[in-house]
């Protein structure tokens, strides 16, 4: 048995490897060792011939509760941005605060961290927020090179944020987790870590000739204001908030809901007309690259679950000594990020976690250890999707290495906090009971 699914294992691992060879999309490749790996399995009757077309259906509605909760969240961060608000609020806080450099570094800070918690994507906090943030950097004396470092590890925080973390949602979903209890354990080391970054790469002033026509290049739509920023928020998290508030009384409408209902108080608030359906056509055409990731990633794990490849995988995590388990994590879980995206958390997260879980250890502090552990992969080849958006909207013209040694302080502390967070996840499981309340 163990060699019909190694030989299964193979195909598609080869599959995969021909696909980037060819130059293929990360997701056609990962389809291609999907679809690979059921026609291999198939001659063992793993799956059956018949039952080919099922289980590859059937995996690309696995994560559809995800894909239209990132979906409905993008766009309602591109009403916002569309209407102006974004821009109001970074100029606005740099002519308020930029005498005041701690204050308002950690105010754009959060201003990048937003996009990525509500949408689960830090490529989306990228598109959203990075350019007139990095102008920002750039009015506060950071150069480019520095500017693009912060935007990478900040993006790649925001991702891994509460409310919406899809690496956790992919987990919880193949390990039958329910998906609460994050808000503690997600959003308290994001803060920390984003905020040691932001210092450690931004606290040094270096002279860029930008800052006294950086925010002109920022320009303000006439009558925005703050209020019409604020509102969609306040009706968003006052949605979220209602039904914990009042359990009996409010019915749980659900984050897709919720964010539809916002985007429409966001698109009433907007100074100027939008077109509403053009931003949610060019918005979901930049998201179709993530939602095919997310629908290929359900046939991958279908397919390895029928085939028992799945299986295997569990029993070699399983069988590595815990101690060299821990040390490797900071290496595999960033390199399996950079070549499978997403498809990681699938393919090594779940079977990490029911071992883990069986041992004793608190799932939902673990996954949130890895969760922080997951975005560095982003700036790894061959897919580095944030990394290449951080260079691209920070108009940073070096060499990416160079880009990428710069991160060198935060990504090391990021590691040793998530792999302290999965080591000493019992001790952290109060972050869950504070969370539930």
């Amino acid at each position: 048995m163990i060699g019909r699914i190694l030989i299964v294992l193979s195909v598609m691992v080869l599959a995969y490897i021909l696909g980037q060879w060819r130059r293929f999309s990360v997701e056609l490749s990962l389809f291609l060792a999907a679809f690979s790996g059921a026609i291999a399995g198939a001659f063992f009757s793993t799956p059956p011939w018949t039952q080919i077309l099922r289980h590859l259906a059937e995996g690309s509605f696995t994560y559809l509760d995800v894909i239209l909760v990132f979906s409905t969240a993008t766009i309602f961060m591109a009403i916002l941005r569309e209407s102006g608000g974004i821009d109001y609020v970074v100029r606005f806080s740099m002519k308020s605060l930029g005498k005041i450099r701690p204050l308002a570094l950690l105010v754009l800070m959060i201003i990048v961290l937003i996009p990525g918690a509500l949408t689960g994507a830090g490529s989306v906090s990228l598109l959203v927020v990075g350019a007139p943030v990095a102008v920002a950097l750039n009015y506060l004396g950071i150069s480019r090179p520095r500017t693009a470092a912060i935007l990478f590890i900040l993006a790649g925080l925001s991702a891994a944020a509460p409310p919406v973390n899809i690496w956790a949602m992919v987990l919880c979903a193949g390990t039958a987790i329910p998906y609460v209890g994050f808000e503690l354990p997600l959003g308290l080391p994001v803060l920390l870590l984003g905020t040691f970054t932001i210092f450690a790469l931004g606290w040094k002033r270096e002279e860029t000739g930008l800052a006294g026509e950086a925010l002109e290049k920022i320009q303000i739509p006439p009558g925005m204001s703050w209020w019409r920023v604020a509102l969609p928020f306040i009706v968003l998290f006052g949605l979220i908030l209602a039904y914990r508030l009042w359990p009996f009384q409010m019915p749980v409408l659900g984050l897709p809901l919720e964010f539809f209902l916002a985007s429409i108080i966001a698109l009433l608030t907007s100074p100027r007309k939008l077109p509403f359906l053009i931003i949610a056509r060019d918005t979901m055409a930049r998201l179709l690259p993530l939602i095919a990731t997310m629908i290929v990633i359900g046939m991958l794990q279908q397919v390895m679950t029928a085939s028992g490849v799945r299986g295997l995988l569990s029993y070699v995590v399983i069988s590595i000594p815990l101690v060299v388990l821990f040390i490797l994590l900071a290496i595999i879980i960033p390199v399996s990020e950079g070549v499978l995206t997403y498809g990681a958390a699938a393919i090594l997260g779940i079977p990490l976690i029911w071992y883990l879980d069986s041992l004793g250890y608190h799932a939902t502090v673990a996954i949130s250890g890895l969760s922080l552990l997951w975005p560095l992969g982003d700036g790894l080849p061959p897919t580095a999707l944030i990394g290449r958006l951080s260079i691209m909207v920070s108009n940073y013209e070096g060499s990416y290495w160079s880009f990428l040694k710069r991160t060198w302080l935060p990504w090391i502390v990021i590691t040793i906090a998530g792999v302290l967070m999965v080591v000493f996840s019992t001790r952290l499981s109060f972050l869950v009971r504070w969370s539930v309340g």
